[in-house]
């Protein structure tokens, strides 16, 4: 078995390659700079100019290159930069499954669930009709782009990812092993989290099994409110959760983009589960405990 992985050197292209080599898979990782990477054992580096002939024959293809939402404060420059990471890549990704001579079994690309907007109190499943901020039309645009490709398509909308390596975790640890951490505001937001090991696992089951296709929500069954999530990190690492962020300093330092932390997302991932994927962590103390410990 023969799988290419764009955006292979983020945090969940990481996960991805280990689990895939430890079931034996061959890996071809693409990236900007594949000399940086060339030493990893076991992984076939190539640059985005080596794409076609990359997914000619392969497997399947795992569309993960895009720049960090939160890394930087929005700005014009970087809201084109964000789209450009998504949208544009995906049209090179598409364009080298049409040129190749045998194409690939399938395309797993990634969006997110900011495809649903703030959805404030009301549940949303992957059948939810688009929100209408930046946000959501980025994802809009970066899920079309993947649908010309010719080949068995799924678009993973991921969640909030959990995990040791990056994305927010690291971020929200050390004010709580401070004794500083507590919930946004008053905490009372939906976060629709995954533990990273969960995105692995749905992206490996998508791509071993025909039926799935469509859209597909990588987000535990049970989100939790900001403050639940942060009296559980509390717990995980056995300190007091009770000071809270006012939610005017993530915009003071974000901008726009503290929209990501402060809207409400109550995602649940129904055809996910309807085409057989199991959640390995569907309680937050559970995943916090397995990550913190």
């Amino acid at each position: 078995m023969h799988v290419v992985i764009t955006g292979a050197s983020g945090l969940v292209g990481g996960a991805l390659i280990a689990e895939l080599r430890r079931r034996g898979v061959n890996v071809t990782a693409v990236s900007r700079n594949p000399r940086a990477h060339a030493a990893l054992s076991g992984v076939t580096w190539t640059g985005w100019d080596g794409l076609t002939d990359a997914v000619a024959g392969a497997a399947g293809v795992v569309h993960l290159a895009g720049e960090g939402i939160v890394d930087q404060r929005w700005s014009s420059d970087r809201k084109a930069a964000l789209r450009a990471s998504r949208v544009e890549t995906t049209r090179q990704v598409v364009q080298a499954i049409q040129e190749s001579g045998e194409k690939p079994g399938v395309l797993v690309s990634a969006s997110a669930i900011g495809y649903y907007g703030n959805r404030v109190e009301r549940e949303s499943t992957e059948s939810a009709p688009a929100g209408d901020d930046f946000l959501a039309h980025l994802c809009v645009d970066w899920e079309a782009e993947a649908q010309g490709s010719g080949v068995r398509t799924v678009t993973a909308r991921i969640g909030i990812i959990l995990a040791n390596e990056g994305g927010a975790l690291p971020r929200l640890l050390f004010p709580f092993k401070l004794g500083l951490g507590g919930p946004i505001g008053l905490g009372r937001a939906w976060w629709s989290w995954v533990h990273i090991d969960d995105v692995v696992g749905a992206i490996v089951h998508a791509l071993e099994n025909p039926s799935v296709e469509g859209a597909i929500n990588l987000t535990s069954p049970k989100p939790v409110r900001n403050r639940e999530f942060s009296s559980a990190l509390g717990r995980a690492v056995s300190r007091p959760a009770l000071m809270p962020v006012p939610p005017l300093a993530l915009k003071l330092t974000l901008g726009e983009g503290a929209s990501v932390l402060l809207a409400s997302q109550r995602i649940l991932p129904t055809r996910t589960l309807d085409l057989g994927y199991r959640f390995k962590f569907i309680e937050i103390d559970d995943a916090l405990r397995d990550l913190v410990a």
